[in-house]
């Protein structure tokens, strides 16, 4: 019974992604509703960045049709911080807002979650020693988390297809853990948001007179969405049932999210460098790199999806050697840090031989 209502908000948000893109797409052209151009863009025509609307509609239809009957308390003051996140992306996408104004709503969201739905942490799991952790702790740790895990995707969002491939992976990674441990209601949230980015993914990458970008929109709203997982799948696996439950549940949840985390630290590294503000626009990210090096949107977006997977395997294979989570967490970070650098290794070496050979 379980799966089949999984299936089905996989299936319904992906067929509501696919019949709501082609109204909105001409809805954007007819008032010329596009996304402006700035020195970031990596696009050479214009195209609507609404596509984080049609995610909002599936993701919310499918999963209050999948749920129905569950008990899923929490589900009221997710779908509100989606919301949130859906109206402060919105006018960001037309209009421009400060990225002041969009931490303020994104604090406020994420303290809606932490109190009206419990989404915080009460337990490191071993990190930096330490296991049950009080109160004000683990308010103060997850709302740190969260606000980075939804800025990081937000950033990311630069290649057709990235942010919602790494989403994807995210989400059915997440998915299919929730699912085998018993976790059914957040299972279906979780799968509801792969059949959306999975139609969405379709139109960004594939399409032509159809195309459209996900915009802050989705970003916002699937980086909330996947922080929403981080927490719960910590949380959850300090009662999973053998032999589901995982000893390293913090370093496995950070590889699967790695490639934002991670890009989003190299970029603010360097911009701080440069004695820049961190939250300056440049192309020093890992896909502005790719593109660079591999001229194609899909191969770069695969490229790092294959390098996502490999880190999540690793990041399994550690937590079934039962080494120490402090380890698992080292060693993830350095591979993760090292995939991130190979592109402007690349990248130099080429520019250098090109110099010398002139």
């Amino acid at each position: 019974m379980e799966i089949i209502l999984i299936l089905s908000a996989l299936i319904l948000s992906f067929v509501i992604v696919l019949i709501v893109v082609p109204p909105i797409i001409r809805t954007a052209k007819a008032k010329h509703l596009f996304e402006p151009f700035d020195e970031r863009k990596v696009h050479t025509r214009v195209v609507p960045p609404l596509g984080g609307v049609a995610i909002f509609i599936a993701f919310i239809l499918s999963v209050i049709f999948a749920t129905d009957g569950l008990e899923f308390s929490e589900l009221k003051y997710i779908i509100a911080g989606v919301t949130l996140m859906f109206f402060i992306g919105l006018k960001d996408d037309l209009m421009i807002i400060s990225a002041r104004k969009k931490l303020v709503i994104q604090i406020v969201t994420v303290i809606l979650l932490i109190s009206f739905a419990n989404v915080h942490f009460t337990n490191l799991h071993g990190v930096l020693g330490e296991h049950k952790i009080g109160h004000i702790t683990g308010i103060s740790l997850s709302l740190f988390a969260m606000i980075v895990i939804i800025n990081a995707f937000n950033l990311i969002d630069g290649v057709d297809g990235l942010a919602s491939g790494l989403g994807m992976l995210a989400s059915f990674v997440f998915g299919t853990w929730f699912y085998l441990t018993g976790n059914y209601a957040i299972a279906i949230m979780a799968f509801a948001l792969v059949g959306s980015l999975a139609a969405f993914f379709l139109f960004n990458v594939f399409g032509n007179t159809n195309k459209l970008f996900m915009g802050d929109t989705g970003s916002l709203i699937i980086g909330l969405l996947i922080s929403v997982m981080v927490v719960a799948f910590n949380e959850l696996n300090l009662t999973a049932p053998e032999p589901y439950r995982i000893g390293g549940a913090p370093a496995v949840s950070f590889a699967i999210i790695i490639v934002p985390l991670i890009d989003t630290l190299r970029v603010m590294t360097i911009r701080i460098a440069q004695r820049r503000s961190p939250f300056s626009p440049d192309k020093n990210h890992i896909h502005h790199r790719l593109l660079s090096l591999l001229n194609s949107h899909l191969k770069v977006t695969l490229t790092i999806l294959a390098g996502n997977v490999v880190l999540i395997a690793i990041a399994l294979g550690l937590n079934h050697w039962r080494l120490n989570v402090n380890l698992q967490f080292v060693v993830i970070f350095l591979i993760g840090l090292a995939f991130s650098l190979v592109p402007s290794y690349v990248l130099r070496a080429k520019t250098s031989k090109k110099a010398y050979s002139s």
